[in-house]
């Protein structure tokens, strides 16, 4: 186990906090603002890939010398958890070109709700579309690995996936596909849905977790909703996690073309982002020993 006191997480905020899309103009505001709010890695959703420029975009986030981590979901029309062969292929399509798109940033980390559509199913999952989303992911996972890459598996509530909803969930799935490159990515927001407590999960995964979204209940503002995080970070360092860690927060005063709807932004917390985004930095690095704030 890593020694809490040396870890140096690497923090993170996701793109929406500053901008909606990923066309040349957003990606620069979104870098020059993640540098100037203190910090290390700007995750970057592949949403709205086809604007997304990604020769400038990594020698922008060179020049600002930040980290890049890619994260996306699928749609109902390519579900890689559907029955129907050409859906499934469609979204092994968009999950190949996404790993691609990561690794041509510069990114090591591409995670999300890589396994089914970000949406509300009608029906739970069946055996037939569990076998397909291991052999996507188990197929992804190779060609991750020979990019020096890792698959997170983002853990996402039962609104928005019938796939995974808790760690163990996502520790079985990880089971099934087999690769040392997949691993655990939790969401505070999230599991404050699912799970019995925010911190018996992080003992669960170890040291699978990969990735982290720190998120608040409603998505605002940390530390003005009910979360446990101090009883969250406590069990961070118990693990020796050394991971990125990523603020997550949406509102309806950034608006994604491709992805708010999807995630039911509908409600205004905040219109500062740069007041959101240090405020989240320095609670984040407040719970992380030995990190400055």
């Amino acid at each position: 186990m890593t020694d809490p006191s040396t870890r140096t997480n690497p923090l993170g905020v996701h793109a929406l906090v500053w901008v909606g899309g990923t066309g040349p103009d957003d990606v620069r505001t979104a870098v020059e603002k993640t540098k100037a709010a203190g910090y290390d890695l700007l995750e970057l959703s592949l949403h709205d890939a086809v604007n997304l420029d990604t020769a400038a975009a990594r020698a922008a986030l060179e020049e600002a010398d930040l980290a890049v981590a890619c994260s996306r979901g699928l749609a109902f029309d390519a579900d890689v958890s559907s029955t129907d062969a050409a859906t499934v292929e469609r979204g092994e399509k968009l999950l190949h070109d996404s790993l691609a798109i990561t690794d041509e940033l510069g990114g090591k980390h591409f995670t999300g709700a890589l396994y089914s559509a970000l949406g509300k199913y009608g029906a739970p999952l069946t055996d037939q579309g569990r076998a397909n989303v291991v052999r996507v992911l188990g197929d992804l996972a190779a060609e991750a690995a020979t990019r020096d890459m890792t698959l997170g598996l983002e853990i996402c509530n039962r609104y928005e996936t019938n796939v995974i909803n808790t760690a163990a969930d996502a520790l079985r799935l990880a089971d099934d596909i087999g690769a040392d490159n997949v691993t655990i990515h939790l969401d505070t927001y999230h599991m404050n849905i699912e799970e019995d407590s925010l911190d018996a999960p992080v003992r669960l995964v170890g040291d699978r977790l990969g990735y982290v979204h720190i998120g608040e209940n409603h998505r605002g503002y940390l530390g003005q909703g009910h979360i446990d995080f101090d009883g969250f970070f406590a069990a961070l360092a118990e693990i020796g996690y050394t991971g990125p860690i990523t603020f997550e927060s949406f509102s309806s005063a950034v608006v994604s073309p491709t992805l708010s709807n999807d995630l039911a932004i509908w409600r205004n917390l905040w219109d500062d982002g740069m007041d959101l985004a240090t405020h989240a930095r320095r609670f984040m690095a407040e719970r992380l020993p030995g990190r400055p704030s």
